[in-house]
């Protein structure tokens, strides 16, 4: 049996980030006999400048049908130079495979691994310098991904027609809050490692409850749901506060998880403890759905130059596998993701091939080549 891949590569530096992640694929499938029916749906900003929609009228009933999706990044200039292209609605082009797979899919977690590997340095200070272990640096970081401040619940008000007022409303329910915190205990009891700081099982929501009534409702269902986990310590941050503890004491989180609009914000501020956007992988995961991502956009100021960093692609494809394997409890799903988090970490241990992000421009390796490394050693771990 043949698994239904539905590839979205996107803008700029999409594409080429994919084709490294479905060549460490191929590389790990074919030893194991995995089977893959792929299929890629163009879409984003330049697909929307040259057809009038941003991705074909047929794609959400494809990525349903999808067992795994992988998306590139979505994102072009405005031919206007006035930011993205954007569509008649106001929303930007690639909104659709992004956003309204999220909603249509109900993915409503947004997960984010945020580890450093040994040979990374963390992107403080914007340079190549390693100051902690890796070690003090492994959590997982998980959002709200279908409410909050994205809630399609506010508007423009344009008297004479110009823009005077703009209302965003955030939408906090407690169905939503529930089943994405369920989802980050579940996720705290299946990592099984505890904090790097103590080794404690512990799982923080991260808030704003001494201001904001959402985040009141969030963090009081957070103890509510928690109480059916009395082996996990249950501990609450307000967001501001955390920023600076994130990056002062990494060590003590294992499992966090917040609303829509915070969780955008941290988790973007987290990819620098692990070596910046070129490391951060993402996934957004419902009941019946899952698609996997880098976190970094399109770049498209490097689009065509063969020298971004691919890793965060194929260690979103890793997670990917992780996913469907579970789903499916399909071993060889399970194999080939941990063949390739090995491969990833022997080029990293060997400080070579890899991007001018991770070790400068004087030492720099093709994106193509960084792919090629990790597929090889891929293949060497099955």
């Amino acid at each position: 049996m043949a698994y239904k891949l539905v590839t979205l590569p996107g803008d700029g530096t999409g594409p080429e980030v994919m084709r490294e992640g479905l060549r460490v694929l191929d590389a790990v499938s074919r030893p194991l006999g995995l089977d893959w029916d792929t299929e890629p749906i163009a879409c984003g900003g330049q697909f929307f400048l040259e057809h009038g929609v941003d991705w074909p009228a047929d794609a959400p009933q494809k990525c349903r049908a999808a067992d795994l999706i992988l998306l590139g990044a979505v994102g072009w200039p405005s031919p206007k130079g006035e930011g993205p292209v954007t569509m008649p609605d106001g929303k930007m082009a690639g909104f659709s495979p992004v956003i309204g797979n999220r909603t249509r899919l109900d993915l409503y977690a947004n997960v984010r691994p945020v580890k450093l590997y040994p040979g990374v340095s963390h992107r403080i200070h914007g340079a190549h310098k390693q100051v902690w272990e890796p070690g003090r640096v492994d959590m997982v970081l998980i959002r709200e991904n279908t409410e909050g401040l994205y809630s399609p619940t506010g508007g423009k008000l344009s008297p004479g027609g110009v823009p005077k007022v703009g209302i965003d409303t955030r939408v906090i329910t407690r169905e939503g809050s529930e089943r994405v915190i369920r989802f980050a205990f579940e996720t705290c009891r299946a990592r099984a490692q505890g904090a790097p700081k103590d080794g404690k099982l512990r799982v923080t929501a991260i808030v704003k409850d001494n201001v904001l009534h959402g985040c009141q409702l969030f963090r009081d269902v957070f103890f509510t749901i928690g109480e059916e986990y009395p082996e996990i310590e249950k501990d609450t941050a307000i967001v501001d506060a955390f920023t600076q503890w994130l990056i002062g004491q990494p060590e003590y989180y294992d499992v966090c998880v917040t609303t829509n609009m915070f969780g955008d914000i941290v988790t973007d501020l987290a990819s620098v403890l692990q070596g910046g956007m070129g490391m951060a992988a993402g996934a957004n995961i419902g009941d019946a759905h899952g698609m996997f991502e880098p976190i970094h956009g399109s770049a498209p100021r490097h689009a065509g130059q063969d020298k971004v960093n691919p890793i965060a692609m194929i260690l979103a494809l890793k997670e990917g596998l992780l996913w469907l394997g579970s789903r499916r409890q399909d071993d060889a799903l399970r194999r080939a993701a941990n063949a390739i988090e090995h491969a990833v970490t022997t080029v990293l241990a060997a400080g070579r091939p890899l991007t001018y992000d991770l070790v400068g421009h004087d030492r720099a390796a093709p994106c193509s080549e960084v792919g090629q490394a990790i597929a090889a050693a891929a293949a060497q771990a099955i």
